[in-house]
């Protein structure tokens, strides 16, 4: 990993000549990404995010934190304990210089000693756990984080309005694809290309399912203009 999403957070955040993202998929076109969105304040966070945050109670866990928006808001303005991760270093490098408390370079799957009361899992929440078939073990490990009464705030996107229509209404997918939400994501910044990355986008049955079998209750908390939408889910 070239960490290249971190370096521009990490540029931004010291004013060294940031660049704007360059973002692909394996189902849409290069589109650039200001760096900017990423240190929004609350007022420009979309509603899904506000109502996650205003929801966030007690030991609180942001997984892929990165630029650290959410949880500053969490910690500045709710006073709540926040543990914000990201396996990029520049990223958590960058948080620290904003003043997270706690910020650490750490993949979730690796975290065993410690529980929270509130999961935060933002921007595409799903997408970190890449292809479908490892939703069980996602699932399984974020309950195991959770202390009794606790909660996993998670949001994504139904991307079937991607997908053009054929004749009789239904939905042409590509066969390669075992599931539709499941995407190959490419970042380029300052001429440097990542490498390939599997990302997740889940439509809420799909989700609500996954968390049945894997011993979570599902609650669709709201959904946004775009097919998108933020759950909850609890023991």
């Amino acid at each position: 990993m070239k960490d290249l999403f971190g370096k521009a957070i990490l540029d931004y955040q010291t004013n060294n000549q940031p660049e704007d993202l360059l973002t692909e998929t394996s189902i849409s076109e290069e589109d650039e990404m200001s760096v900017s969105y990423l240190f929004r304040t609350h007022q420009e966070m979309p509603l899904i995010e506000q109502k996650a945050l205003a929801l966030a109670k007690g030991k609180i866990l942001d997984i892929g934190c990165g630029a650290g928006s959410h949880s500053l808001h969490l910690q500045n303005n709710q006073q709540l304990e926040v543990t914000s991760i990201d396996i990029s270093p520049a990223a958590i490098e960058a948080c620290q210089l904003r003043g997270l408390k706690d910020a650490r370079v750490q993949n979730f799957m690796t975290l065993d000693t410690e529980k929270f009361d509130t999961i935060l899992l933002l921007m595409n929440g799903t997408g970190i756990c890449g292809k479908l078939q490892k939703l069980p073990e996602f699932l399984s490990k974020l309950k195991s984080l959770l202390n009794p009464g606790g909660q996993i705030l998670i949001d994504s996107s139904d991307i079937i309005y991607m997908f053009d229509e054929d004749e009789d209404g239904g939905k042409w997918i590509p066969t390669e694809n075992e599931y539709y939400g499941e995407i190959i994501f490419n970042i380029s910044y300052k001429g440097q290309k990542e490498e390939p990355l599997d990302w997740l986008y889940l439509d809420y049955n799909t989700l609500q399912n996954a968390a049945f079998a894997n011993g979570l209750k599902p609650e669709l908390i709201i959904e946004g203009e775009h097919y998108d939408y933020l759950a909850r889910l609890t023991l």
